[in-house]
């Protein structure tokens, strides 16, 4: 038994109480009375009690005196024991002689005897279930026997629905309150007895449920045989009810049934608006229509009616779905009719109550289901969308409004992550012996983009498509003689028709969400005209939607493929379309490619396209922030990602929060928040493999596997930098396999292996040059400067950094800006021209937003301060570089910067706690450079290059925590002898 330690430590104490007691257990249907009352017999009887059950029943509950008969049923033949008064009440009773009926007392009475005569040798329980239904007499006799148990050995236990009037209402017996299950129990009771339901499922049972144990254990089963999930979303942004299984059903039917028609119509009015029920009541968004005239369903126990306020609510969600699926289909069509002249000033609302109202198909009433749809888009409910728009093609007059309304259902539910629903609605619009629609082009690439990885087919299947539309090989859709723009207002006439009061509007009650109707949306004479923000780049045609969105995947593909070719073929197809191109395709296009080369002006346009979020689709605003990100001017944009992201991941575009988790994962690594950054980019992991977008799986362990060797955890690094190899290199994502090398870079740097990290990093762009169209070639500017000056390449390590100046990465982003300076002053001969690199990179104001670069910046000029101006010069760069690796969380690059201020005579702990241990190889070469071997002369001993003698070298110093060959003999003599196995 889940979630009832209150109530099994009431009955415990009831059974183990001396003398006898009454107790009333009180519920509503469904909450579990029965099996408490299970539960207390078998206390009861586990202590040598005698348990006596009886249940009432509705069919005889006008028949007199049935109910105690069944009570008493076990103890007839003990009647002979009693005295012949006693004897002969009874006989009366149960009709075995005739004579006037006895009196309640004079019956309770006989009762009492007969039952103290029974438990004269075993104590006796007994376990009334269903006590409403019991007849009036015998209840008025329970009550009475109830209340004179005391100093006997019986006990009396009743089960009571708490919404049906009874006779041991007025009993003035001690009563359990047996209430809901808690959020808590609910969840381990449901996930016990379904472990495997989807998220959305759970939910939606969860919050019609309400603790209900009957409902938890019986709506998952019956949902699941009817093939009805949270998944697809309703038609109406409100309650369309919850298919009830029969037993369900039972609880609520009879009485809705034994209603007038025009309380059952308000009813049904109230349940389809989304009226609150039960504990949520209070908590109902927005306005919901206002039932009246129903006392009488008030009275049969199926509302809640606010004394003060006279605010109407179902007394739980089982009532409200029992009205919906009692309703006829012509009954809910007229209720869906009225409600949504109710709502006329509502977009959405309105539209898709007009659309459960209509049958056959309305272009009007297509057009305001559409602009609904577009409504929700922008406030997170891509997936409310997709069925809108599926619904507003099953209602367009003309092929071509059909086709292109399926293409855009296709084209949402491809971002909210529904890949498969995106297939099925492209199926639904094919014709046979016709070429692929472009609306399926877009459905069938994102599915093998983000599902597979395959940048290849699916470009091909883009550009295809592309120039068909370009030259006119694929016809445009024909729009008929409506469009979506100039729909007129819709059905008025039928909203009349359906309310008899609708030139007198019913009244509405609002509360604090109450939401009117969204700015960006609305389509006919009802709405206010969109937002200069939501509309200025969007086609200027609806024609030319579908080509925007193959535009706008192609980009998506080129840029994960970070191919030379591939995007400069991109670049002449979209050079080709003209201004059918729109202003932001062509940010994507300069910023998702090569920012070396196209970076220029690209971070003042995606300010520019920035500076108003309102009315904007959640992907449009993903993709802008993605440009943002690669000209680095994300950062002002997070705290809005980081509000959007969960309604997107809950029931939005979920493809788009996938990357909104990225881009937020991504500028905490940038301002060091990496405890953050981890906690994100597990969140986004979860999210992608659970929705098996391999793509965006394996792109964000690419993040985490960069994070962790950040941090000093090179294992986990190198482990996913493997994964994410093993995956893109053969799919030719170049974008990933880019992270991999970066990642081994980073990894390589951390360990103080600076070989390896040139050799990964010369793996993304060569010395002396950017590879065009390698997104992570100027990223990693200082890593293979760095590494090159550690493994004595200080002409590639100059070459580079010059390169850097010569393409004007310092016009192009902040951090471009802080890793050229810091490469340029690094690699600088002349002392005067480094103080001045120096003295730009670490003044620059965007210098605190990218922590973790500017302290290995500051450590490098700690260290040749060192070298040219003593020790005392040293110690301020070097502490600042010290405190920023250690807040950063990297220990390997916080141990070397300590290293190098205890070499400038500064006293920096030690951090032994966070030394890696020496391996065999490095303990070698330490050994050998101590006893005063040249690194030729340990190569050629330990047959490995001088370079690589060096690159061990330079790993031994942080582990020891020293920065010179001379102190390795005293560091190595501290360190616990080996053990010989």
């Amino acid at each position: 038994m889940v979630g009832r330690e209150r109530e099994r430590t009431a009955l415990a104490d009831f059974v183990a109480a001396d003398g006898g007691r009454a107790l009333v257990l009180r519920g509503d249907a469904g909450v579990g009375k029965s099996a408490l009352l299970d539960h207390v017999a078998a206390l009861a009887a586990g202590r040598g009690h005698r348990v006596l059950r009886a249940a009432g029943v509705e069919a005889e509950a006008e028949l007199p005196f049935a109910g105690l008969h069944q009570f008493l049923y076990p103890l007839l033949p003990s009647l002979d024991r009693l005295d012949d008064r006693h004897r002969r009440v009874f006989d009366v009773v149960f009709g075995r002689s005739e004579g006037p009926p006895p009196s309640v007392m004079t019956l309770g009475i006989a009762v009492l005897d007969l039952l103290a005569l029974a438990a004269s040798h075993e104590p006796l329980l007994l376990v009334l279930d269903d006590g409403q239904w019991f007849d009036t007499s015998s209840t008025e006799v329970c009550g009475f026997v109830g209340r004179r148990l005391t100093g006997s050995s019986v006990g009396l236990v009743v089960g009571l629905r708490a919404e049906v009037p009874s006779g041991f209402d007025t009993a003035a017996l001690p009563e359990l309150p047996v209430g809901g299950l808690s959020e808590r129990a609910s969840e381990h009771l449901l996930d016990l007895r379904n472990p495997e339901l989807d998220p959305r499922t759970r939910r939606l049972i969860l919050a019609e449920a309400q603790g209900n144990p009957l409902a938890l254990l019986e709506l998952p089963p019956h949902l699941l045989r009817g093939g009805r999930t949270a998944g697809g979303h309703s038609a109406v942004p409100a309650h369309t009810g919850v298919p009830l299984p029969q037993r369900l059903q039972q609880i609520y039917g009879a009485r809705i049934a034994a209603l007038s028609g025009t309380v059952r119509a308000e009813l049904l009015r109230g349940a389809l608006d989304g009226v609150g029920a039960g504990a949520a009541a209070g908590h109902t968004r927005g306005t919901r229509y206002r039932m009246r005239d129903v006392d009488a369903a008030a009275a049969y126990g199926l509302l809640d009616i606010d004394p003060l306020s006279g605010e109407v609510a179902f007394r739980h969600p089982l009532v409200r779905s029992a009205v919906v699926q009692q309703a006829t289909p012509n009954e809910r069509r007229a209720a869906h009719a009225a409600l949504a002249h109710v709502h006329r000033e509502d977009v959405e609302r309105r539209a898709v109550h007009l659309a459960a109202s209509t049958v056959d198909p309305d272009e009007q009433v297509a057009a305001a289901l559409e602009a609904a749809a577009d409504s929700a888009t922008v406030r997170g409910g891509s997936l409310a969308a997709v069925s809108w728009l599926t619904r507003a093609a099953e209602l367009s007059e003309s092929h071509g409004e059909r086709s292109r309304r399926l293409g855009s259902a296709a084209f949402v539910a491809g971002l909210a992550g529904l890949l498969d629903r995106a297939q099925q609605l492209v199926r639904s619009d094919a014709v046979s012996g016709t070429d692929e629609s472009p609306a399926s082009v877009v459905a069938a690439a994102y599915g093998a983009f983000y599902e597979d990885g395959d940048v290849r087919f699916s470009r091909q299947q883009v550009v295809a498509a592309i120039e068909g539309i370009r030259d006119g090989g694929t016809p445009a859709p024909d729009l008929g003689t409506s469009s979506a723009g100039d729909a007129r207002e819709p059905h008025a006439g039928a909203e009349r028709d359906a309310d008899p009061d609708a030139d007198q509007p019913r009244p509405t009650t609002g509360d604090a969400n109450t939401h009117a109707p969204h700015p960006a949306t609305t389509r006919d004479t009802t709405a206010h005209a969109p937002h200069p923000a939501a509309s200025q780049d969007r086609p200027s045609h609806p024609r030319d939607e579908v080509l925007t969105r193959l535009v706008n995947l192609l980009l998506a593909i080129s840029q994960y493929a970070s191919e030379a070719a591939s995007w400069e073929r991109t670049h002449a197809l979209l050079a080709s379309l003209g201004d059918r191109v729109t202003a932001h395709s062509r940010i994507y296009e300069d910023a998702w490619g090569d920012v070396v080369l196209r970076g220029t002006g690209v971070r003042e346009r995606v300010e520019r396209a920035l500076a108003d979020l309102r009315g904007r689709e959640p992907w449009e605003i993903t993709r802008l922030c993605v440009a943002a990100y690669h000209v680095d001017a994300l950062g002002p944009y997070r705290r809005h990602l980081q509000r959007v992201v969960d309604r997107e991941v809950e029931t939005g575009a979920v493809a788009s929060g996938m990357t909104m988790l990225h881009l937020v994962m991504l500028d905490q690594m940038a301002a060091g928040e990496w405890d953050d950054a981890e906690r994100t980019g597990r969140r986004g992991l979860e999210l992608t493999t659970s929705h098996h977008h391999a793509l965006f799986a394996h792109h964000t362990r690419a993040y985490l596997g960069l994070l962790a060797a950040l941090r000093g955890r090179t294992d986990r690094a190198r482990e996913l930098q493997a994964a994410v190899e093993a995956w893109a290199r053969p799919r030719g994502v170049g974008f990933l396999t880019q992270l991999a090398d970066a990642i081994g870079t980073t990894a390589a740097l951390t360990d103080g292996d600076y070989e390896a990290a040139y050799l990964h990093a010369i793996g993304i762009t060569p010395p002396g040059t950017f590879t065009p169209y390698a997104h992570q070639a100027p990223r990693t500017l200082l890593d293979l400067v760095e590494a090159a000056l550690h493994t004595g390449r200080t002409e590639q390590a100059r070459r580079h950094a010059l390169a850097a100046r010569r393409a004007g990465l310092p016009a192009v982003s902040p951090r471009l800006a802080l890793l050229t300076y810091g490469a340029l002053a690094m690699t600088a001969t002349d002392l005067a021209e480094a103080d001045a690199m120096y003295r730009r990179a670490e003044t620059h104001p965007a210098g605190a937003a990218f922590p973790f670069e500017l302290a290995r910046i500051r450590l490098a000029h700690g260290v040749r301060l060192r070298h040219t101006r003593g020790p005392g010069a040293a110690r301020p760069a070097l502490t600042l570089a010290a405190d920023a690796f250690t807040r950063l969380g990297t220990p390997p690059w916080a141990e070397r910067a300590r290293a190098e201020l205890r070499a400038a005579g500064a006293s920096a702990p030690a951090a032994r706690a966070h030394r890696a241990p020496l391996t065999w190889q490095e303990r070698r070469v330490a050994e050998l450079a101590a006893s005063g071997l040249t690194n030729k002369e340990i190569g050629a001993r330990t047959h490995l290059s001088p370079r690589t003698v060096s690159s061990h070298l330079y790993r031994v110093f942080p582990k020891l925590g020293i920065t010179s060959r001379a102190a390795l003999r005293d560091a190595l003599g501290r360190l616990p002898e080996e053990r010989n196995p």
